[in-house]
């Protein structure tokens, strides 16, 4: 049997990131950090589960409870992130970990438990509705221009002859800017500024935000906040304003930062999670990047089928098309109501 116990210490963080640094299946996301973003930015509950043996842990599953009237209610590792699922030393110890999560739902009568692996867990419902994009990089930044395609060198180099300059170290306001108008335009509700300010506290440098400008002391065309984990950098949350696409403002963000990481260590990059034919997964495939599935998983415990909280939903058609047409400052304040419980 496998003794599964939930973290309360926070005497037992460290010793829960460094299993998550030292497993090659951990990610950013698995970090313990992401109970304390979850709880002051949102509320949420969080149940992050562990497994020891001879005083050392041998497997970790973080979960957040989410309970919304609009989008139900529904218990996912994790919210907020796009991986999750658990990270075990054997076999035994990820279906133990899985088990309990499962019985746990029950305990909660949620719709779903979902599961955000990236490696798939025996016995569980999955879904192929997302993929993610990661590429080994070249240390010469030259080598990784050659390895983009040519028309999308081309729009790199029209932003740097159009004279924009990267900055790093940018404000979360300024950042927030960007990012909420993006969204707005997009008919997606943005996040609060607040979620974004405790992410910045709670991880530091490993929490990086760069913009691009067209003057030095001008506003941001386009801005994007980062992840650092290991010799990884993620991408994580990227916009910017009307000009941004004008101006080839994200093509150009995109270049500088990966030249940027490289400086840092990075060896990996992650463009992050798309949908499957979305407007990103198309923009990630001109990068050269290639598509691997994510075996989302769930286990249904009052949901009769497999749930879908994305734009692809018909139902939410309409809302989406209101919210397109809506004051930016309207967004910013109603947007962080809704988003808090879409996850």
């Amino acid at each position: 049997m496998v003794d599964v116990s939930e973290l309360k210490d926070r005497d037992d963080f460290p010793a829960w990131d460094q299993f998550v640094t030292g497993h090659p299946e951990g990610t950013f996301f698995h970090l313990a950090g992401w109970k304390d973003v979850i709880d002051q930015s949102f509320g949420h509950r969080t149940f992050y589960l562990f497994t020891r043996s001879g005083g050392q842990m041998t497997g970790v599953l973080p979960l957040a409870e989410i309970r919304s009237r609009l989008f139900g209610n529904k218990l996912i590792s994790l919210p907020f992130c796009v991986y999750g699922g658990p990270v075990a030393a054997d076999p035994d110890v990820r279906q133990a970990l899985v088990r309990h999560a499962s019985a746990l739902a029950g305990r909660l009568e949620v719709d779903y438990l979902e599961l955000r692996n990236q490696q798939a867990v025996p016995d569980l419902q999955a879904t192929d509705r997302y993929v993610t994009f990661r590429r080994e990089l070249d240390q010469d930044p030259e080598r990784n221009m050659s390895a983009i395609p040519r028309k999308q060198r081309a729009m790199i180099r029209k932003g740097t002859a159009k004279g924009l300059a990267p900055q790093f170290e940018v404000g979360v306001d300024e950042f927030f800017s960007a990012y909420a108008e993006s969204l707005r335009n997009l008919g997606t509700p943005v996040l609060p500024l607040r979620y974004f300010a405790i992410l910045k506290e709670v991880f530091g440098d490993k929490c990086e935000i760069m913009a691009v400008r067209r003057e030095k002391a001008g506003p941001a065309l386009a801005a994007v906040m980062s992840f650092y984990f290991r010799d990884e950098v993620l991408p994580y949350y990227g916009g910017g304003t009307r000009l941004a696409r004008e101006y080839h403002a994200y093509d150009f963000m995109y270049w500088e930062l990966l030249v940027h990481a490289l400086s840092r260590g990075v060896r990996i990059f992650d463009f992050g999670r798309s949908r499957q034919g979305s407007g990103s997964y198309r923009f990630k495939t001109h990068w050269g990047f290639e598509p691997r599935t994510l075996p989302y998983q769930y286990d249904l415990v009052r949901a009769s089928s497999l749930p879908n909280v994305t734009p692809d939903n018909p139902r939410y058609q309409g809302l989406i098309r209101l919210w397109q047409r809506l004051p930016l400052p309207v967004t910013t304040v109603v947007g962080p109501l809704l988003a808090k419980n879409l996850g």
